[in-house]
């Protein structure tokens, strides 16, 4: 997938927006950690979960976030989506 590039503050609406186990059913999905999963929101458990291909720039509005692949973030949307949740 492409990448895209959202505000912070966005990320941070959309994390706090997931109802609760959703890190883990986006894991799962993936076949991946959950802490990796966190990494994309913007953890840094390296030790337990991978890079995520995350960059960040300060700036208005909490900074800007980059991706390189915007599959978590889409699935987190779908999430969102489906439980007709606004962020």
């Amino acid at each position: 997938m492409e990448g895209a590039t959202i505000t912070f503050n966005e990320l941070r609406r959309i994390k706090d927006a997931l109802p609760d186990g959703s890190t883990h059913r986006i894991a799962e999905l993936l076949n991946t950690s959950v802490d990796t999963i966190r990494n994309y929101f913007g953890g840094n458990d390296f030790e337990h979960g991978k890079s995520t291909g995350v960059h960040y720039e300060q700036g208005p509005d909490g900074g800007i976030v980059s991706y390189d692949d915007v599959t978590i973030l889409n699935l987190a949307k779908k999430i969102l989506e489906e439980n007709n949740i606004k962020w």
